[in-house]
């Protein structure tokens, strides 16, 4: 058995070879205790301020023999990145999280014994807990909310954070899915929780807080007015699946 786990990384230089560290400790350490084996996987964005050539150096100079660096010269978007390394993965377990490790490492664990205990796909919410959205201001936790409310009616499920940025799944599924995803931008998610409702694979949420924050990449009314026209076609291009 074996954990994959997926990180999409764009102009993340500042971080990347730290991340690549943190993860390297904390999923080595839970893949030990479980008898796994494990990789990790960062797919560069089309990166523009160094940071691919800064994580291939260190991990050829800095003992990360398990981390690799794939990606592509053009920025394409957070969909796509993830898509390319799901598809590129080997594992029986498959997680992505973000490069800022914003939920932490100790999710990675929580999520993935839930897969061996037989769950198809974990997706993370930081709605099922109190302090989910920990560092916050008040007017943003309120407008991702709303946000995220709006978004799971438009697209007809009842799911409480289809946008966080951690997610789980079961590596045959996985790969399944994201074989079938084509969207490149932050609406990624949607298309990946449709198409495996159309599968019919079971969906399970588990709740999850916010350890590392920054600010988001994400605007709001603009995003969200992008994001319902992407419902709208991808409602119609599952349907033909």
């Amino acid at each position: 058995m074996k954990l994959s786990v997926c990180i999409p990384m764009y102009n993340e230089r500042e971080i990347c070879v730290d991340t690549a560290h943190a993860l390297s400790r904390a999923v080595s350490a839970f893949c030990t205790r479980q008898g796994l084996d494990w990789e990790i996987l960062f797919c560069d964005d089309g990166s523009t301020d160094g940071s691919r050539k800064a994580l291939q150096m260190a991990i050829q100079k800095e003992g990360l023999a398990r981390v690799q660096c794939i990606g592509y010269e053009k920025n394409r978007g957070k969909g796509a990145a993830v898509r390319t390394a799901v598809l590129a993965s080997t594992g029986d377990i498959v997680l992505y999280t973000d490069c800022d490790l914003a939920y932490g490492t100790d999710v990675i664990g929580s999520a993935a014994k839930k897969i061996l205990a037989g769950d198809k796909i974990v997706l993370g919410s930081r709605n099922l807990r109190r302090d989910g959205y920990a560092g916050y201001t008040p007017l943003r936790r309120m407008a991702s909310k709303i946000y995220i409310k709006v978004i799971a009616v438009c697209a007809g499920f009842r799911l409480t954070d289809s946008q966080c940025g951690f997610k789980c799944f079961d590596g045959a599924c996985a790969r399944e899915i994201f074989s079938l995803c084509t969207i490149d931008g932050f609406s990624f998610d949607l298309e990946m929780i449709k198409i495996a409702q159309k599968k019919g694979y079971p969906l399970t949420e588990m709740p999850v807080r916010i350890i590392n924050h920054r600010d988001s990449k994400i605007h709001i009314v603009g995003d969200a007015l992008h994001m319902l026209g992407d419902i709208h076609k991808i409602k119609k291009r599952v349907r033909k699946l």
